[in-house]
C-alpha cells in the first residue's frame, strides 16, 4: 500500500495543482507533452512522489484514451482525464527545487520500458 493520496477526483488534482512552481532548469521543464525521460535524465534526487492516480480497486486499468477535441496522445494541450490512459496509470511528482508537479508512468511494451513525464497544467484537468 502506497503512502502517498490516490487521487480520485478532477478536483482533488486541481487543488495539488494550485501550488505555485518557479523557474527551474530540471529536465521535467521540457516535457509539455508525454516525454520519455530516461533514468538518468529524471532528476531523482529532487523529486518526491506527492501521490498517484492509480486507482488501488482495479487491477488492469483501461488503455482508452480521451481526446474530445482532436488532439493526441502526446499533444501538449489534450486533457488531463483521471480515468482514462495514461493517466489511469500515473504517480504525480513535484521537484523540490520549483514545486513543479509532474505525471509519471511507465510505458511497457515487447522487449522496453519507456518511462514519460508529463508537467502538470491544471488548465487542462478534464472532468
Amino acid at each position: 500500500m502506497s503512502s502517498v493520496p490516490f487521487l480520485n477526483t478532477p478536483d482533488a488534482l486541481r487543488q495539488l495543482s494550485a501550488q505555485p512552481n518557479n523557474p527551474c532548469q530540471c529536465s521535467v521543464q521540457r516535457c509539455a507533452g508525454w516525454e520519455s525521460v530516461s533514468d538518468t535524465e529524471w532528476p531523482s534526487a529532487q523529486m518526491q512522489q506527492v501521490a498517484t492516480l492509480r486507482d488501488p480497486e482495479v487491477y488492469e486499468p483501461t488503455f482508452e484514451e480521451h481526446h474530445p477535441n482532436s488532439t493526441r496522445y502526446d499533444s501538449a494541450d489534450a486533457p488531463v482525464a483521471l480515468k482514462f490512459f495514461p493517466y489511469n496509470r500515473c504517480d504525480v511528482f513535484a521537484c523540490n527545487r520549483c514545486q513543479q508537479q509532474v505525471l509519471r508512468y511507465t510505458e511497457f511494451g515487447g522487449y522496453y520500458v519507456d518511462h514519460r513525464a508529463r508537467r502538470l497544467d491544471a488548465a487542462l484537468i478534464s472532468d
